[in-house]
């Protein structure tokens, strides 16, 4: 009898399912500062806020500040008229974006790429990788104890499409997974139609018309079986958003994302190592010269694998372990990116004349964390001066290793007419601002005091010109005087209540010439008397 060939088991061909895991830091900022305060500051009423033209204004708060009544959104004064004793924390907006890149690449661990859903989301993509937990449901849970060990509140979904996460994760009551043969409108239709990611103003338009839940909007908009009415209704409703193209600002397109119908572009973040190179040493070293020697290998070293990416350093952090643990950190910056490594080796001479090896030093690391791309030039007859030391370049390096970071500066012009934003200081070779249009001012003094000192002023009238005034504790006769010259705030950027100044040139008995403002005028409505400064000397 012949046997009967066995069947192989079958490969499956099709590809599985695709799965957004949405993730909700709702409190990221509290938690970052409550992870760098004490509980005694955590348990007392506390606000993050930012400056605005209005104001201090509440971002977030922790759990005692929001059960005193602080609200993100209002402003200081207000939230603090219903508690006196709220403490005010300036908020943080560029560290959470940058805690929130590194937690997108930290999320990797459950899928294969994540991408930010600003300012305190995170998106991963997790299609085929569930059953590496355990399941869906033990993914979640995966999830919320991972970040619940780090200190961060989260709330976390799983849906087929990127919308349908954030729905549930933001408004979802329920189960916070979404399998993919359930039906997305029967299953979301109580939620909110600030669920689709919609602008403020989008949104009141949708509640004027009666719309305030996602059902209701498909409704609307025809979402049904009937392709007649269908069409109707969503032409209507494309004639009242028509010139709204953003995603945020056009409720149809948000909808058709939600429910797969029309794809959502997003942006994987993608981990960029640093450049880092190191040496293990076979007997430790206690002494200077052989110091020296592996530096320079290291940065020899460094300089090649940043033409591997056609790079050059900005920063570099050299680590040092001895051989009872310790670990030396010395760091350089320079003002220009560069792949010179005899230029790096003579940086970093001067910062290890302090070093104590101890009983050695076993192991060095040279690490690039500031990079920029550099391109690969042919060497020229210049390049030997540049090996020298003496290009810009080294020569500013090689000052403010010696002075300090920040002791080597440029000025550069602003436009402003405020006197003391209209130059700042910036490093040496960064990029010069362009100024968009040339300010005419009149005489300016060439030294201007770091900040206007206050002086008492005697005048013939609340408005006339200074006839005498004190500074600095003594009083002097003011002999001429020219003036004003009247300048206002800067009301985009100023505080209502900010009052104009009025300068004035003096010179007084002794030849001496200042220069000095009024602000505010009688009877501005922006407050009482108004004060004298000086604010600058002439030479």
């Amino acid at each position: 009898m012949t046997p009967e060939p066995c069947a192989s088991p079958a490969i499956p061909t099709s590809k599985p399912p695709r799965r957004i895991l949405s993730v909700w830091l709702a409190r990221l900022s509290v938690d970052r500062w409550r992870r760098a305060s004490t509980p005694e500051a955590d348990a007392a009423p506390t606000a993050l806020i930012l400056e605005t033209a209005h104001g201090p204004r509440i971002t977030a708060a922790n759990e005692a500040g929001t059960a005193a009544g602080a609200r993100p959104g209002m402003l200081l004064a207000d939230a603090r008229a219903l508690c006196p004793d709220l403490a005010a924390v300036p908020a943080d907006p560029a560290g959470d974006l940058a805690a929130l890149e590194k937690l997108a690449l930290w999320a990797q661990r459950w899928g294969p790429w994540s991408a930010l859903d600003p300012p305190d989301g995170l998106l991963v993509d997790v299609t085929g990788a569930a059953h590496l937990f355990g399941g869906e449901e033990r993914l979640l849970a995966d999830v919320a104890g991972a970040f619940a060990a780090r200190g961060l509140t989260a709330r976390a979904a799983l849906a087929p499409t990127a919308g349908a996460a954030w729905a549930l994760a933001h408004y979802g009551r329920g189960a916070a997974i979404l399998a993919p043969e359930d039906d997305p409108l029967r299953l979301l239709a109580d939620l909110p139609v600030a669920a689709l990611r919609l602008d403020d103003d989008v949104l009141t338009v949708l509640r004027r018309l009666g719309i305030k839940r996602l059902g209701e909007l498909a409704g609307v908009s025809g979402a049904e079986d009937d392709p007649a009415r269908e069409a109707a209704a969503r032409d209507a409703l494309r004639r009242r958003f028509r010139n709204r193209h953003a995603p945020a600002a056009n409720p149809l397109l948000r909808l058709d994302q939600l429910l797969g119908r029309v794809p959502e572009p997003l942006l994987p973040v993608i981990d960029r190592p640093m450049p880092l190179v190191q040496r293990r040493l076979m007997e430790p070293l206690r002494h200077r010269a052989p110091l020296d020697t592996v530096l320079a290998d290291l940065a020899a070293d460094m300089v090649r694998a940043l033409e591997a990416r056609g790079e050059g350093a900005r920063r570099l952090e050299l680590a040092l372990w001895r051989v009872d643990g310790e670990v030396l950190q010395r760091r350089i910056e320079l003002a220009a990116a560069t792949r010179e490594a005899a230029h790096i080796t003579r940086l970093f001479a001067t910062r290890l004349d302090d070093v104590e090896a101890g009983f050695g030093i076993e192991m060095l690391q040279l690490r690039a964390s500031w990079s920029e791309p550099l391109a690969l030039t042919q060497a020229d007859l210049d390049a030997a001066a540049e090996s020298h030391g003496t290009a810009l370049a080294a020569c500013i390096d090689r000052l403010t290793i010696r002075l300090g970071p920040r002791a080597v500066t440029r000025p550069v012009a602003r436009a402003s007419h405020i006197p003391e934003r209209a130059q700042s200081w910036q490093p040496p070779l960064a990029p010069v601002p362009a100024v968009q249009q040339a300010l005419a001012f009149h005489t300016r003094p060439l030294k201007l005091l770091d900040r206007p000192e206050p002086i008492a002023v005697l005048h013939a009238a609340p408005d006339g010109v200074p006839q005498r005034f004190r500074w600095r504790g003594e009083v002097r006769e003011v002999a001429r005087v020219e003036g004003p010259e009247r300048i206002a705030p800067e009301w985009w950027r100023e505080r209502s209540t900010t009052r104009l100044r009025d300068y004035y040139r003096i010179e007084d008995e002794a030849g001496r010439r200042y220069w000095i403002y009024r602000q505010g005028i009688i009877g501005d409505g922006r407050g009482g008397v108004p004060d004298w400064f000086l604010q600058g000397l002439y030479a």
